[in-house]
C-alpha cells in the first residue's frame, strides 16, 4: 500500500531545514533565553570544577593541610549546590520549550492539512499524514526538548575547556587539537549516511503505519474475507523492510560513536604519557596535570555527545522536510483575495453552465463533459445514470471540493470560486450514501451540523429525523458513545443520524447521496417522509440509483459518462430517453407496468 508519489521525496543536504523551525521560538523568548542563562551557568559551573579539583590536590592532598582540605571541599559542595540548581532551570526550560513548540507544531500542520483540497488526499495517505503529525513532531520535540540542550551546553564546554587547556599547558593542549579534525571527519562523512537513512526509516514507518490504520478500520471487511493472515503477512514485510534501513542507521551510529571514541580517548592516553612525564620531571604540578586531565576529558566527552547529537539532528531534518511539505502543500480550493457575497437571504438557485471536469490524478478522462443545468431556487433535482457518470462529481463540484476546468457553477447568480468556500457550505448539508459518524456520542455527532445548537434542537432534529426512537433506547441515549465511525450503530441508525445532522443545519441547498440506501423498508418510508418534508422550499439534489426514490422530484438528469442525456419528470423521459426507460424497466418490470406503480408510489 506505498504510494510512489510520497516515497520518493528529495533529501536534503545538510541539517539547515532546521532553521525554519525557529519562528516557532520566537513567541517564547523569554523561555529561550532563560534556557540559554541557564545553560552558560550550568557550563561555567561545570568547567570551574577542574580549577577546584586543581586547588584540592596541590593546596589540600598536596600541602597536607586539613584548613585547605576543608576549604576546597565546601567550595566545590557549594559549585555542586549551584550546578544542581542551574542543571534544574535548565531542564524545565529546555523541556518546557520541546513540549510547547511540538504541540504548536501539531496544532499548526492539522489546521493546515483540514483545510488542503479533498484531491490531496488521493495521493497522500491518511495514515502516513497521522504519523507526520505524530511520530515526527514527538521527534523535533525530543530534539529541541533535550538534543539542542545539550547540543549548545557542550559546545560551551568545548570552547570553555579548549580555552582553559591552553591556560593550563599549551603544550598538552596542542595534542588535543591535533585530534580534533580526526573526529569531525566521521561526523561529517557518517551523518550524511545518517541522514539520508533516518528520512528513509521515518518513511517506511510512514507507510506501515498507514497501513495498520487502514486495515483496523475496515476489520470487519478483513475478515469476512479471512484476510488477516495476508495482512499480517504484508505487514511483518514491511516492518522488516523498516527494521532493516534502521538497522543499517544503527550501524552507522554506532561506528561513528565508535570511531569518535577511539580517537579521543587514543588522544587522551597519549597526552597523560606526556604530562606525566612532565610531572615526574617538576614541570608541572600533580593539581595541573589533574585539572587538564578533567578539562580534556570534559572536551572528550563534549566532541561524543555532539556527535550522538548531529545524528539526531540529521533524524529531526528528515522530519522537518516531511512536516514542511505538508506546511508547503498547495491547496487547489481557496477563498479569493476579495470574496464576492451572497445576497441575504439566500435563495438556493443553482446554475451549471457548460462545465466540464478531470479528476486530477484521472487527467485523461472527463468525469463531467459540457455539462448545463439550471435549478430553481426551492425545487429538487434527481441525478441518475450508472455508476461512474458524474452524479456524486457534481455535488464535489458544488461543494467546491474541486474546480471545474471549464464553465462555472453559480449559487443566487454568483460563481462559487468568487465565494469563500466557507461561506458557501454554511448554506448547503449533505446527506452521503455512507453515514459518516465521529467518535464520540449521538448528541455530538448530530450537533456537527450546527455546533451552536441547543440539545432541544438535536433532539427536534432527531425526531424529524426519525432518529429518536431509537437513540432514547440507547444504554445513555443521546449521550451514548458511538464508537469509532460509528461501530456501535446499525447502517440504517447511522443513516438517520446523519440525516438528523443535515436537518440541524437547516441548509438552503440540500445534496441527497443515495440518503435512504441503508435503510430497511419501514424505516426508508419514514425517513423518506422526513426527508421529503425537509425538501421542502429547499433546493435539493438527490442521487439515487432506485427510480422509485426520485419519481416525485421536480426534474430528474439522466447521466451518462459524465454528459447530460436527457431530462425533465419521470413520465417524460419514459417516451423522450431510451436509456432511462431501460432502467425503469429493469427496476419495476415493463414499462407498461410503471404507470402503476407511480399510482403507488404517489
Amino acid at each position: 500500500m506505498s504510494n510512489p508519489e510520497t516515497d520518493q521525496r528529495p533529501i536534503s543536504k545538510d541539517i539547515k531545514v532546521l532553521s525554519a523551525m525557529f519562528g516557532l521560538l520566537k513567541p517564547y523568548r523569554l523561555h529561550v533565553l532563560g534556557a540559554l542563562f541557564a545553560l552558560t551557568f550550568t557550563a561555567g559551573i561545570t568547567l570551574s570544577m577542574g580549577q577546584g579539583l586543581r586547588m584540592m590536590i596541590d593546596q589540600g592532598f598536596g600541602a597536607g593541610a586539613a584548613e585547605g582540605l576543608d576549604q576546597t571541599i565546601i567550595i566545590f559542595m557549594g559549585m555542586v549546590l549551584l550546578l544542581a540548581i542551574g542543571t534544574f532551570a535548565r531542564f524545565y526550560l529546555v523541556s518546557w520549550i520541546g513540549e510547547r513548540v511540538s504541540a504548536d507544531l501539531r496544532q499548526q500542520v492539522y489546521s493546515r492539512v483540514i483545510e488542503l483540497h479533498p484531491g490531496f488526499f488521493e495521493t497522500n495517505l491518511s495514515g502516513e499524514i497521522q504519523s507526520r503529525i505524530t511520530t515526527d513532531t514527538t521527534l523535533l520535540q525530543t530534539v529541541i526538548g533535550s538534543s539542542v540542550s545539550m547540543a549548545l551546553r557542550n559546545v560551551l564546554i568545548f570552547i570553555g575547556g579548549i580555552v582553559l587547556l591552553l591556560i593550563t599547558n599549551p603544550k598538552l593542549t596542542a595534542i588535543v587539537l591535533l585530534s580534533v579534525p580526526l573526529v569531525i571527519m566521521p561526523i561529517i562523512i557518517f551523518g550524511r549516511h545518517v541522514r539520508k537513512l533516518s528520512r528513509s526509516s521515518q518513511d517506511k514507518v510512514a507507510v506501515f503505519g498507514g497501513f495498520v490504520g487502514e486495515s483496523l478500520k475496515n476489520i470487519k471487511i478483513v475478515q469476512a474475507f479471512n484476510h488477516q493472515q495476508r495482512d499480517t503477512d504484508t505487514f511483518n514485510a514491511q516492518v522488516e523492510v523498516a527494521f532493516d534501513v534502521a538497522l543499517n542507521r544503527i550501524k552507522h551510529r554506532a561506528w561513528l560513536t565508535a570511531i569518535v571514541i577511539a580517537l579521543v580517548f587514543g588522544a587522551i592516553a597519549y597526552m597523560l604519557w606526556v604530562g606525566g612525564h612532565d610531572v615526574i620531571a617538576g614541570r608541572i604540578s600533580a593539581g595541573e596535570l589533574a585539572a587538564f586531565i578533567f578539562y580534556a576529558m570534559m572536551v572528550a566527552m563534549s566532541v561524543g555527545v555532539i556527535s550522538e547529537v548531529y545524528s539526531d539532528l540529521q533524524r529531526a531534518a528528515g522530519a522537518t522536510e516531511r512536516l514542511l511539505e505538508l506546511m508547503h502543500a498547495d491547496n487547489l480550493i481557496t477563498a479569493p483575495e476579495q470574496p464576492r457575497q451572497l445576497t441575504q437571504p439566500v435563495s438556493g438557485q443553482l446554475q451549471f453552465e457548460n462545465i466540464s471536469f478531470y479528476y486530477p490524478s484521472r487527467t485523461e478522462v472527463a468525469a463531467i463533459s459540457e455539462l448545463s443545468l439550471t435549478l430553481q431556487a426551492g425545487t429538487s433535482l434527481a441525478l441518475v445514470g450508472s455508476s461512474g457518470a458524474g452524479k456524486s462529481t457534481i455535488v464535489d463540484l458544488l461543494l467546491r471540493f474541486y474546480d471545474v476546468q471549464q464553465g462555472r457553477i453559480t449559487l443566487d447568480g454568483v460563481d462559487i470560486k468568487q465565494l469563500d468556500p466557507k461561506a458557501l457550505r454554511e448554506h448547503i448539508a449533505i446527506v452521503p450514501q455512507q453515514p459518516v459518524l465521529f467518535s464520540g456520542t449521538v448528541f455530538e455527532n448530530i450537533r456537527y451540523g450546527r455546533p451552536d445548537a441547543s440539545d432541544q434542537e438535536v433532539k427536534d432534529a432527531a425526531i424529524a429525523a426519525y432518529a429518536d426512537e431509537f437513540i432514547q433506547k440507547l444504554p445513555k441515549g443521546y449521550d451514548s458513545f458511538v464508537g469509532e465511525s460509528g461501530v456501535r450503530l446499525s447502517g440504517g441508525q447511522r443513516q438517520r443520524i446523519a440525516i438528523a445532522r443535515a436537518v440541524l443545519k437547516n441548509p438552503k441547498v440540500l445534496l441527497l447521496d443515495e440518503a435512504t440506501s441503508a435503510l430497511d423498508a419501514e424505516s426508508e418510508y419514514k425517513v423518506q417522509q422526513a426527508l421529503e418534508h425537509l425538501m421542502q422550499d429547499r433546493t435539493s439534489i438527490v442521487i439515487a440509483h432506485r427510480l422509485a426514490t426520485v419519481i416525485n422530484v421536480d426534474k430528474i438528469a439522466v447521466l451518462d459518462h459524465g454528459k447530460l442525456v436527457d431530462t425533465g419528470s419521470h413520465q417524460q423521459l419514459i417516451k423522450s430517453s431510451s436509456l432511462y426507460a431501460r432502467w425503469a424497466s429493469l427496476q419495476f418490470g415493463e414499462v407498461e407496468e410503471v404507470a402503476s406503480v407511480i399510482d403507488k408510489v404517489s
